[in-house]
């Protein structure tokens, strides 16, 4: 099947995109009086250097510009990583007991010292992605050492899934929460979803049987309990014995869980288990498009409760349709799979992209305006659209 002409134009818009986003980082990011990376840069573009640097961001980093080092072999791109690992090692990594700070002070010395799931397992996707470019030994290391570290005291052995916060000494904690916007539940599809994403990415530099196995169960989990076969979306948080609470519809996570949960099917090379995810990226994918907008832009999210739209358009969910709908596209052959990328690549052009500064804005509301939040920081890293960009030119041939 030869390659439409849209396709190949549209894989050269992100290539250079995603130049732009690696760019914006090496220039802005770098905190030149204290080491890493600042903690935050806000809406305006205007750096604060006593911020608290949080872990998420400090890992997706690492895994961003070490999979773009495979892509663009550039010794600032590789720099840029090895800055991020050399931080997350001296400083995030709590060598006494094993696990990862959730957030230090703006000096690198500890602030949260909680043992937050969904944060160690991105440590984990960011340290297996440096060590294929790096061969660290250190960073495998790590990454071998807080995978047994969650399957120690974060798994349930009873129920199966995992647990979702500790203290720093792997004691229960009351507070589970990854923001304030969630649910305090002790199982949730975020922290599941991110945990088979970093194991399978061990598993592609320690093919280790027990890790497989691992994702397989996993997967085995997720399939029970997280994605609704009835509705196509998935359930977001339970208590311990998988009693759900629900809670809104969230598109982003629905088209991100469609393409990433095949990809980590893949990994374990279960026929049958691919063969069921391919089946769920379809319906997810498909049922995505109840959160499209006319203009081409995805909705945040739908409470069923009240019956309403969350009018916000986010850059992520935005990130995450680039590469769920070309996925679907390449497994169905489906054009109009494409046609719904390409359609969300020009909403996002016009309304998401600080063409400025390079980087993308937090998101626009349902009149346009922009939502007046962090270009950098917690929660906003470069890996969404960095990876949007990486996947959608592996898998558009030329």
């Amino acid at each position: 099947m030869s390659t439409p002409i849209k396709a190949i134009l549209f894989k050269k818009e992100i290539k250079g995109e995603l130049h732009n986003i690696l760019c914006y980082w090496m220039n802005f990011s770098y905190d030149l009086k204290r080491g890493g990376f600042i903690g935050q840069i806000d809406f305006n573009n205007q750096k604060n250097y006593e911020s608290e640097k949080g872990a998420v961001l400090n890992a997706r980093i690492l895994w961003t510009f070490s999979a773009a080092y495979q892509i663009e072999d550039h010794q600032e791109i590789f720099n840029t990583a090895k800055r991020a690992f050399n931080y997350l090692a001296d400083y995030f990594y709590d060598k006494e007991n094993g696990g990862i700070f959730w957030s230090l002070n703006a000096d690198g010395s500890p602030k949260d010292t909680k043992n937050q799931i969904y944060a160690i397992a991105f440590v984990i996707y960011g340290m297996t992605e440096y060590f294929a470019i790096s061969k660290d030994e250190k960073a495998l290391e790590i990454a071998i050492n807080l995978y047994r570290k969650i399957e120690e005291f974060s798994f349930d052995p009873i129920n199966k899934g995992y647990f979702e916060a500790f203290t720093r000494d792997w004691q229960p904690i009351e507070d589970l929460r990854l923001s304030d916007k969630d649910a305090n539940e002790k199982k949730t599809m975020n922290t599941h979803l991110h945990i088979v994403e970093a194991y399978a990415n061990l598993y592609m530099v320690w093919k280790d049987e027990t890790l497989r196995k691992t994702i397989v169960e996993l997967l085995e989990t997720i399939d029970k309990h997280f994605i609704n076969t009835e509705t196509g979306h998935l359930r977001l948080f339970f208590d311990e014995n998988w009693i759900e609470k629900p809670d809104v519809i969230s598109y982003g996570h629905d088209i991100e869980a469609a393409w990433l949960l095949l990809q980590c099917a893949e990994s374990t090379k279960d026929e049958n288990l691919i063969e069921k995810y391919k089946q769920h990226a379809i319906q997810m994918t498909d049922v995505t498009r109840e959160g499209l907008d006319n203009d081409g832009g995805l909705w945040y999210e739908f409470d069923p409760h009240t019956n309403e739209m969350i009018a916000e358009k986010h850059w992520w969910p935005q990130a995450e349709l680039l590469i769920g709908f070309v996925n679907a596209w390449q497994i169905t052959g489906d054009e109009t799979y494409l046609d719904t990328a390409i359609e969300n690549w020009e909403f996002t052009k016009k309304h998401i992209i600080d063409h400025e500064n390079g980087e993308w804005f937090w998101g626009v509301n349902a009149d346009y305006s922009r939502i007046e939040k962090d270009f950098a920081g917690f929660w906003k890293c470069p890996y969404h659209n960095g990876r949007a960009c990486m996947e959608v030119m592996k898998r558009i041939a030329d």
